[in-house]
């Protein structure tokens, strides 16, 4: 009978195993040539949000407001790097005084990279990616957006709730999107006491765009932008 592989059944283990062993080293590359490529972007915000929003949407023009308002108080500003919200996102930066960043993923569908990246880095694991997001940035903004969207979310609130990260904003913006989900988690995730009360501070749900950029700099006004030396070696191991 014919195997799907030219090597014997009894290899197969042994070869793919030896080809994850080496994938270790495409891993190490793309946090090494990331790092390099984004060291000098601090102060950063990344924002996150649904690939799928149309250029006609709310959505999209809040977020390309609020970019251009983060770009020009002098943030860069990270996004995906793909359609959608992370256009918007780029577009707003590009047009503003601070640098746009796109991180973009390869992906079988859905993810190219927009046309209004100053810098723009692509990752072939999500992972090393999502390490990026947080090791650069300031504060967190989330727009509406789907499973990606909340994955991002989750890990952020997750890095800052274990002390893996520092604390740092972590803001939604749209209550009307994101109002029955806060509710669910001061609800049902408290009351059966899987999260602390005091894990819900960690998030703030804000409209205005203008009011995102003001609750950024009152989180940091009695401290600098730049992560202290204890900050920077916890996240030597995120």
């Amino acid at each position: 009978m014919n195997t799907p592989s030219k090597l014997p059944i009894s290899n197969l283990p042994e070869a793919w195993n030896s080809k994850e062993a080496w994938r270790v080293f495409g891993i190490m590359s793309e946090f090494v040539s990331a790092t390099e490529r984004l060291s000098h972007i601090h102060p950063a915000v990344s924002i996150f949000g649904s690939a799928r929003t149309k250029s006609d949407q709310p959505y999209y023009k809040l977020a390309e407001v609020i970019a251009r308002l983060l770009s020009d108080a002098g943030f860069s500003v990270i996004s995906g790097g793909g359609p959608g919200i992370m256009e918007a996102v780029n577009k707003g930066a590009f047009y503003g005084k601070s640098p746009s960043v796109g991180l973009n993923i390869q992906l079988p569908f859905e993810q190219s990279g927009n046309a209004y990246q100053n810098i723009s880095h692509t990752f072939q694991h999500f992972f090393t990616r999502k390490v990026m997001f947080v090791k650069f940035a300031s504060a967190y903004v989330v727009m509406p957006g789907g499973f990606g969207t909340l994955d991002e979310l989750m890990e952020a609130l997750t890095l800052v709730q274990t002390g893996k990260t520092r604390r740092m904003p972590i803001i939604l913006v749209g209550s009307k999107f994101w109002g029955g989900m806060v509710e669910w988690l001061r609800t049902t995730l408290v009351d059966e006491k899987v999260i602390s009360p005091e894990d819900m501070e960690l998030i703030q749900v804000i409209d205005e765009p203008e009011a995102v950029v003001g609750a950024i700099f009152k989180h940091y006004e009695t401290r600098g932008f730049e992560p202290s030396a204890a900050e920077r070696e916890r996240q030597l191991y995120l």
